[in-house]
């Protein structure tokens, strides 16, 4: 495949829609029927502004979902520091609930256009960026296009590749190279992320670390981390996070196992999707356990096995309430949650061998033993039990986590670095712009 026929079919995709470009029609599909938007404000995702335009520049950055909204907080406050219009977009309900609380009015909210010509045209008119800025691996053929086609510099901050996503754009090489040209820079988390980026023909590329570890640990309220504490009382706890289809049993297995170990456990269950809450409580009760669920404002009584964390924005709360958490998507499903949160949080680290989207973070949380990876179930359960037992292992674990976290922060330093040249025209004509308007 040639560049110049790469091009003419990214050209023809631009005015045709996904249909002329079978790569990314799934994804549009895909995007299209999550169904996690808030009805009242549906239009925006069809471009239709749900606001007005603010006077002077604007930077338009986009994070996908939670956990790229809250690692780009700290650049958001960096860059309204310099006094320039944000629009932030992200694509949930629950990630907007983020934006509002962390960032508030500072900044304008919208919901992501889909990555339809109409929409992004739309979307563009309207609030005409002079700067786009993307987070993590939102590669939208159709927003970039348009974008490039506008001469806006795109800058990917935080860049990542999985290794599924790699593998798939190095047989479309030629496409991926018409389309990564659009972007002015890419600043990678890793250094492998940033070989995968130049391989794709992204020019220049540099390589930041990774911006989860420069923002706060996930917020709490401390009244209610107060009243929970005083319900569990002495009772040796752990927590299975962020876990997947799958991941809840094999939780409420290795408490079957070792309760009886350990008298009075209470296994925290927080699932990546709370929506799945009631079939889980029914699962795990089947199994003979008492479940509270903390949606539904349930006291963990003497005789409570589990504590489902069903509810959002409450990861802060889980992680203060034991020492040892097991981070999902690891065992059942593959490619790993965040596991800094917990480490920064001072809890032993445990996870299944399927990490590869947060690889470097836990080689480096393994290479200095705050983190442990495990088979199975039964290795889970091992893990557990040698933690829950050996106090001093333990707080070993704890505190070589809060270390490497701290060793890697500095990400947020250098990519403001590589945002500098893009930034700081706009800083100029924001001053300017106001000093003509006094």
């Amino acid at each position: 495949m040639s560049g110049r026929w790469a091009r003419a079919m990214l050209t023809a995709y631009r005015f045709a829609g996904a249909a002329a470009y079978p790569l990314v029609g799934p994804y549009v599909a895909w995007r299209t029927s999550r169904g996690k938007e808030d009805r009242n404000r549906r239009r925006e995702r069809y471009g239709v502004a749900g606001r007005p335009r603010p006077e002077g520049p604007v930077i338009w950055i986009h994070a996908a979902s939670v956990g790229e909204t809250i690692a780009v907080v700290p650049l958001v406050e960096s860059i309204l520091d310099y006094g320039v219009n944000i629009v932030l977009t992200t694509g949930t309900v629950t990630s907007a609930q983020v934006a509002d609380e962390r960032l508030g009015d500072r900044i304008i909210h919208q919901y992501v256009p889909l990555d339809l010509k109409p929409a992004v045209s739309r979307f563009l008119d309207h609030w005409r960026p002079d700067l786009a800025i993307i987070a993590e691996s939102e590669i939208w053929p159709m927003t970039i296009l348009e974008l490039g086609a506008r001469h806006v510099p795109q800058v990917l901050v935080n860049g990542r590749l999985s290794d599924r996503s790699f593998t798939s754009w190095k047989k479309r090489a030629n496409i991926a190279e018409a389309l990564f040209e659009n972007l002015a820079h890419v600043v990678a988390q890793s250094d492998v992320d940033g070989e995968r980026f130049r391989a794709l023909g992204a020019r220049p590329v540099t390589v930041s670390g990774n911006l989860k570890v420069d923002t706060n640990p996930p917020p709490v309220d401390e009244r209610v981390l107060a009243s929970l504490q005083r319900q569990i009382g002495g009772r040796p706890t752990w927590a299975a996070i962020s876990t997947h289809d799958g991941e809840e049993v094999v939780a409420a297995e290795v408490h079957a196992t070792l309760h009886k170990r350990h008298h009075g456990l209470l296994t925290i269950v927080v699932p990546r999707h709370p929506d799945r809450a009631e079939a889980l409580a029914a699962q795990i009760s089947g199994m003979g356990l008492k479940v509270a669920r903390r949606s539904k404002g349930d006291r963990i009584g003497p005789d409570t096995d589990i504590l489902l964390g069903d509810t959002i924005g409450e990861m802060g709360l889980y992680l203060r309430l034991t020492e040892i958490a097991f981070v999902g998507r690891s065992l059942t499903s593959e490619g790993g949650q965040n596991p800094l949160e917990p480490a920064m949080l001072d809890t032993a680290v445990l996870a299944g061998r399927n990490v590869q989207n947060f690889r470097e973070a836990y080689q480096r949380l393994i290479d200095s033993g705050g983190a442990k990876l495990v088979r199975d179930r039964d290795m889970l359960a091992g893990a557990v039990n040698f933690l829950l037992t050996n106090e001093v292992a333990r707080h070993e674990m704890m505190a070589a986590g809060i270390a490497t976290v701290d060793e890697m922060r500095g990400a947020l330093a250098r990519t403001l670095k590589s945002l500098e040249p893009y930034i700081q025209p706009l800083v100029v004509k924001s001053r300017l712009k106001g000093a003509n308007g006094r």
